[in-house]
C-alpha cells in the first residue's frame, strides 16, 4: 500500500478534514484555531475550509467544554480543543460531572460523541502551568476513552475511529510530536481502541510506554542493544482501553516489565499496568517491576531543572540496569 510522509499535526488535520467532508454534523472549536490554526499549527490545514464549522472561542474553558455537552445531545459531533492540557482543570466539572457521566445517568439512552483534544507534556521551558502530562487523571475517572499516540500513522488511525463512534474521547497530543514526521497510508484506515503496537521486538525486558516516551525508549533500546540487552517496546496508544493481552503476552516471554511515562511517577498510569501484571502474570516475573516517570514536583522554567525533572532515554537505561544487579 502506498504511503505518504506527513507530520503528526498534518495527520490530525487529514483525519479531521476527511471526516468533516463526510459528516456535516462534525464541527470543531476552541481558542486560536480558526484564524491562527492552533498554537502549534494543528489546524493550519483547515484554515479557509469549513468556515462555519471551525470556530474560535473566548477564553472560558467551562463554557467551551460544557457547551459540547449540549451540542452532542442535540445530535452533532463536536471536536473541542483544550489549548493546553493544563487548562483542563479550569473546566473540570463539565468534563467529569457531565461529559463522563451522561451516558451512565441516562441508562445508556444518550450518546455523547465528543472529542476533547489538544497539546500536553513538556515543551521548551514552558514551566509548571503549561507542561503537565495529565492522562492518568482521565484514565482514573470512568466514562471517557483516553488516546495518547506517538506517531503520525497512529494519530490518524485513532482519530478515524474516534470520529465514527459514540463515546466521549480525550486525545493527548504531545507538543514535541506535532512536527515529527512519519509515513501514513494513502488510503483511509482506522485503528481500534485498545490495540497496542509493538514498536520494537525484544526478548529480555518488556517496556510499556506511550507518546514522547516511546521515542525515548527506542533510543534507549538502540544503546542497550550494543551491550546485548534486548528491549521489547510496546506503545499502548490508548490507555482506556489498554491492551492487557499484548502486555501480558510480552511479559510471559521476557519475564520482566518496565513502565515508562512522562507524567509523574507517583500514582502514574504505569502503576496500574504494574498492578494488573502482578495480579495476572506474577508467576512469569523473574524480577520486580520498575517504573520511569517525572520527579514528583511541578515542572520548572529552568532548562537544567526541567531536564532533571522530566524523564528521557537516560532514565530508561538507568532503570533497565536495575534488572542486571
Amino acid at each position: 500500500m502506498a504511503k505518504v510522509e506527513m507530520t503528526f499535526s498534518g495527520a490530525i488535520c487529514r483525519a479531521i478534514e476527511e471526516e468533516m467532508e463526510k459528516n456535516p454534523n462534525i464541527f470543531t472549536y476552541g481558542e486560536d484555531i480558526a484564524q491562527q490554526g492552533g498554537i502549534f499549527g494543528q489546524y493550519k490545514g483547515l484554515i479557509g475550509k469549513f468556515d462555519d464549522r471551525v470556530i474560535d472561542t473566548p477564553i472560558s474553558e467551562e463554557v467551551i467544554f460544557g457547551s459540547a455537552v449540549g451540542a452532542a445531545l442535540a445530535g452533532t459531533r463536536p471536536i473541542v480543543e483544550f489549548h493546553f492540557a493544563d487548562f483542563l482543570f479550569t473546566g473540570m466539572s463539565a468534563i467529569t460531572n457531565q461529559i463522563m457521566k451522561i451516558r451512565y445517568m441516562s441508562g445508556g439512552q444518550r450518546d455523547l460523541p465528543i472529542i476533547l483534544r489538544g497539546p500536553d507534556g513538556r515543551s521548551n521551558n514552558a514551566a509548571a502551568q503549561h507542561s503537565q502530562s495529565l492522562e492518568t487523571i482521565f484514565m482514573h475517572v470512568p466514562g471517557i476513552k483516553v488516546l495518547i499516540p506517538s506517531t503520525p500513522a497512529d494519530i490518524y488511525g485513532l482519530y478515524k475511529t474516534a470520529l465514527n463512534q459514540s463515546d466521549p474521547v480525550i486525545v493527548f497530543e504531545h507538543k514535541q510530536m506535532y512536527g515529527k514526521k512519519g509515513f501514513v497510508d494513502e488510503e483511509e484506515y482506522s485503528i481500534p481502541f485498545g490495540k497496542a503496537d509493538i514498536k520494537r521486538k525484544g526478548s529480555d525486558i518488556t517496556v510499556v510506554t506511550t507518546s514522547r516516551m516511546v521515542h525515548e525508549s527506542l533510543k534507549a533500546a538502540e544503546e542497550l542493544e550494543k551491550e546485548g540487552i534486548s528491549l521489547e517496546i510496546i506503545d499502548l496508544r490508548t490507555l482506556i482501553p489498554w491492551d492487557r493481552e499484548a502486555v501480558i503476552n510480552s511479559v510471559k516471554k521476557t519475564g520482566r516489565l518496565l513502565t515508562v511515562h512522562e507524567t509523574w511517577k507517583r500514582a502514574g498510569w504505569g502503576a496500574e499496568i504494574a498492578s494488573v501484571v502482578q495480579e495476572e502474570a506474577f508467576d512469569y516475573l523473574d524480577d520486580p517491576i520498575y517504573r520511569v516517570g517525572a520527579k514528583n514536583v511541578p515542572n520548572s522554567f529552568s532548562p537544567e531543572q526541567e531536564n532533571f525533572i522530566m524523564p528521557d532515554k537516560d532514565n530508561v537505561i538507568e532503570e533497565v540496569r536495575k534488572f542486571l544487579l
